[in-house]
């Protein structure tokens, strides 16, 4: 039996889980919603983690793509954020390995800022510099951490599955990178 694609806005309205489902069977549409619903969110994530708004670009596309072709793997279907956001993290890996950099946050930061005064911008751009050098200190999997809860806005238990680790580890990670980051920016103070 053939399935109608119901139109567009009730897919926009349709839970995570009914979206994964019907995208495992093959439903574009609604692998759309999905990729609609947290592509800003994949977006912000690979533009902290790499070094040029067009590989961050690159990473989600390609992350998407592996989305597409695992989804069907996917047990539960309430937890395609988290999904969706550790395959970004794992493409932004695979770039970083491809090309042998360290990913550059400040340039990301240079982004934020619209058109400061002399002072402001500054202050800002010593800020942002301090802040790059503090991140660059901390391990990987630490940094990690920070920028999804930072920047990524997750909770405690959205990071735990986005990177395969318990909640308490979260906890512990965050805990160590906020001391390591207070120290490091104490110099900038």
């Amino acid at each position: 039996m053939k399935r109608i694609n119901p139109p567009a806005s009730r897919l926009a309205d349709a839970p995570d889980a009914v979206l994964v489902e019907r995208a495992s069977d093959g439903d574009v549409a609604a692998f759309e919603t999905l990729a609609r619903r947290h592509g800003p969110l994949m977006r912000a994530y690979s533009r902290r983690l790499m070094s040029s708004p067009a590989e961050a670009d690159d990473v989600v596309q390609e992350s998407l793509i592996t989305a597409w072709k695992e989804i069907g793997n996917l047990r539960d279907g309430t937890a395609v954020k988290a999904w969706l956001m550790r395959i970004v993290g794992h493409r932004a890996v695979d770039a970083g390995r491809r090309r042998k950099l360290h990913s550059n946050i400040a340039d990301q930061l240079e982004l934020i800022d619209k058109a400061p005064g002399p002072e402001q911008s500054a202050v800002a751009g010593s800020a942002r510099q301090a802040l790059s050098r503090a991140l660059d200190k901390l391990p990987e999997k630490q940094r990690r951490c920070w920028i999804l809860r930072e920047y990524g806005g997750q909770s405690y238990e959205e990071i735990a599955q986005t990177l395969g680790i318990s909640s308490t580890s979260v906890r512990g990670r965050l805990a160590r990178a906020r001391t390591t980051l207070i120290s490091e920016m104490e110099d900038w103070r």
